[in-house]
């Protein structure tokens, strides 16, 4: 079976995913117009060619046009003890522990978008109902993460806006990448997640952050010295989903490696590795 094994020596988050399935093979602008079937507005793609600590890859993320102007989510992937949005203000810097969604009640300038509104979003794109429905999981399971946290029900997890549409874009690009590429199974490795403390709205947390830690029950990861967030919510989301974790598949032999780059600079390349081959079926 074509697979995929990812790499997490560095963490994972949705852009990281989705730049190294176009450094794969995924046409970018093929890439471009099926996310545009979406019909989400306000955003821009950004795709180029970086090099981190020696490795040349691919550098993706979603440019979003916030108050009147646009500006890069830096919150993928971003390794610091930051300062994070208030609810009502989600230019947050990474997917960490309450800055996608909105549990106050309180809309204030900004639309907020539940499960059944992005549903609609997703089941009405002219897509493949296989990503669909793959997509869908992957959202159900970040908002109950996201609800447990926060001691509500799913149905008044509400994400921003603006996050709404950057993570409907990481969540639905990576599984139509993996469909384009004929990806048909996903393993991957023990996930590096990080150490320390990050600033959220909530106040200081612990990495990783608690809708994280709820996505990575039964995934195993571990720490080193390395502080920050290495993982966000919607990368563990993917590979919770999508992926066998912790599992290297069975006489695995690949003849792809690509890699695709988170925001910051660490004293190890910020990278998630993919390995793409045949293996026997791990289900």
């Amino acid at each position: 079976m074509k697979t995929l094994y990812l790499d997490c020596f560095s963490g994972i988050s949705g852009n990281m995913f989705i730049g190294m399935l176009i450094q794969a093979g995924v046409p970018f602008e093929a890439f471009k117009q099926a996310m545009a079937s979406l019909n989400l507005t306000g955003y821009d793609l950004v795709c180029r060619s970086v090099n981190k600590l020696g490795i040349q890859s691919i550098y993706y993320n979603v440019l979003l046009e916030s108050e009147g102007h646009g500006h890069e989510h830096h919150h993928h992937h971003d390794h610091d003890g930051h300062e994070h949005a208030h609810h009502e203000h989600p230019e947050h810097h990474d997917e960490g522990q309450g800055h996608l969604v909105d549990t106050t009640g309180h809309h204030h300038h900004h639309q907020h978008r539940g499960l059944p509104e992005i549903t609609k979003i997703i089941e009405s794109a002219p897509i493949d109902e296989d990503i669909k429905a793959k997509s869908l999981a992957v959202f159900q399971a970040l908002a109950e993460a996201e609800a447990k946290v926060h001691g509500v029900p799913v149905d008044q997890i509400h994400f921003h806006e603006v996050g709404a549409i950057d993570c409907i874009l990481d969540i639905v690009g990576t599984v139509w990448c993996l469909k384009y590429l004929g990806i048909e199974q996903v393993a991957a490795s023990p996930i590096h997640a990080g150490s320390g403390f990050v600033r959220c709205a909530h106040g200081i947390m612990p990495v990783p952050a608690p809708a994280t830690a709820e996505l990575l029950a039964g995934i195993p990861w571990y720490a080193t010295d390395i502080k920050g967030e290495l993982v966000t919510p919607t990368g563990a989301a993917l590979v919770k989903v999508l992926a066998h974790a912790g599992v290297r598949p069975k006489d695995f032999v690949y003849d792809t490696v690509a890699y695709g780059a988170g925001t910051k600079d660490l004293t190890i390349p910020n990278v998630v590795r993919g390995f793409i081959g045949q293996a026997e079926d791990i289900s």
